[in-house]
C-alpha cells in the first residue's frame, strides 16, 4: 500500500508518545522484527500478541523487550469462554491463567479477551454471554493478584456467531461492572464500536467507572472484504470520526497508550517498515492531532 501523491497525511520520524503498534498490523513479523520496526520508527510502546511471544519463548521476550526500552500496551488475547462446562471449557480456563501470568511477566497492563462465539448447533446468545461472565468470574482472582485487567473486547455484530457474542460496549460493562476496576474493564476499539448510537454514553459510563483499559483505533471502508476480518484500514483512510470518538475517551479520563490494530492482507504483505511509518503518520494526522 502506497500513500497517494493527494493524502493529507504528514510524515513524521517520531512516533506520538502514547501511539502503540500492535503486533496484528504487521502480523507475519517475529518479535524480534515488531521490536526492531517499532523502535525503528520511533515508537515507545507496542501491542503484543501471544503467539510470537510463545514462539520466540516467553523469558526472552521478556529479555528483548526489557532491553528495547519500549513499553507493552496489551497483551492479545485471550478469552473465548462460551462453550458449555467440560473438557474444553477447563482447558480454555487453564489457557487464561496462563495468558495473565503472560500478561503480568511482559508488563502488559491489560489482557484483551474476546468471548467467543455461539456454540456450535447453539442459538443461545443469553446463555453463551452468561458463560463468559462466569469464565470471568473464575479468572478475575488470578487477574487481581497477577495486577493485570481483564479488558474485554465487544467485536462489531457480524462476528456475534463465531468470535464474540459480546457486541456492545454496554454489554462488555454489565459484565465489567460486576467486578472491581482494576480487574476487569473494556477495550474501546473503533472498528467494533463505531456504529453504536450509545456509543458516547457507554463511553462516558466506562471512563466514571475507571473501565477503559485499551482504546484501539484503525478504519472502516466499505465494501468489506469477502473475508470481513480482513476490513480494517489505517487511520482517516475510511468513515470513522477519531475526532469524536478519541475526544470522547480522552473526557473519560483514558491516559494509556492507543494501539492501532489492523487485519488487512495488503497491509500484511507490505514491508513491515513501511507499515509502521504509515501507521504512525496515520495515526498523527487522524488521531493524534485530537490528543
Amino acid at each position: 500500500m502506497t500513500i497517494q501523491h493527494n493524502d493529507t497525511r504528514v510524515a513524521t520520524s517520531t512516533a506520538h508518545p502514547r501511539l502503540s503498534l500492535n503486533q496484528a498490523t504487521i502480523k507475519y513479523a517475529t518479535l524480534d522484527e515488531a521490536i526492531a520496526v517499532s523502535v525503528g520508527a520511533g515508537y515507545q510502546s507496542i501491542g503484543l500478541w501471544r503467539e510470537p511471544v510463545q514462539q520466540a519463548g516467553l523469558e526472552r521476550s521478556i529479555r528483548a523487550i526489557h532491553d528495547s526500552g519500549l513499553r507493552v500496551s496489551s497483551l492479545c488475547r485471550a478469552g473465548f469462554f462460551t462453550m458449555p462446562e467440560g473438557l474444553e471449557r477447563r482447558d480454555t480456563i487453564d489457557d487464561n491463567r496462563r495468558a495473565i501470568a503472560e500478561s503480568a511477566a511482559l508488563g502488559a497492563p491489560a489482557l484483551v479477551l474476546v468471548a467467543g462465539g455461539l456454540p456450535a448447533g447453539s442459538r443461545d446468545l443469553v446463555g453463551a454471554r452468561e458463560r463468559v461472565r462466569d469464565a470471568i468470574g473464575e479468572l478475575a482472582p488470578d487477574a487481581k493478584a497477577a495486577g493485570v485487567t481483564l479488558a474485554i473486547e465487544p467485536l462489531h455484530p457480524m462476528y456475534a456467531s463465531d468470535r464474540a457474542v459480546v457486541s456492545t460496549l454496554g454489554q462488555a460493562l454489565d459484565i465489567a461492572e460486576q467486578f472491581p476496576p482494576d480487574v476487569v474493564g473494556a477495550v474501546v476499539d473503533t472498528f467494533h464500536v463505531w456504529w453504536d448510537p450509545q456509543l458516547a454514553e457507554q463511553i462516558a459510563r466506562a471512563g466514571a467507572g475507571g473501565r477503559i483499559a485499551s482504546y484501539q483505533v484503525c478504519d472502516w471502508s466499505t465494501p468489506l472484504e469477502a473475508d470481513v476480518l480482513l476490513s480494517r484500514h489505517y487511520p482517516g483512510e475510511g468513515v470513522i470520526d477519531f475526532a469524536t470518538i478519541t475526544a470522547e475517551v480522552e473526557a473519560a479520563g483514558y491516559t494509556g497508550d492507543i494501539e492501532v490494530e489492523i487485519f488487512n492482507q495488503a497491509i500484511w504483505d507490505t514491508p513491515y517498515d513501511t507499515v509502521a511509518a504509515l501507521t504512525r503518520d496515520s495515526f498523527a494526522s487522524s488521531v493524534g492531532v485530537h490528543l
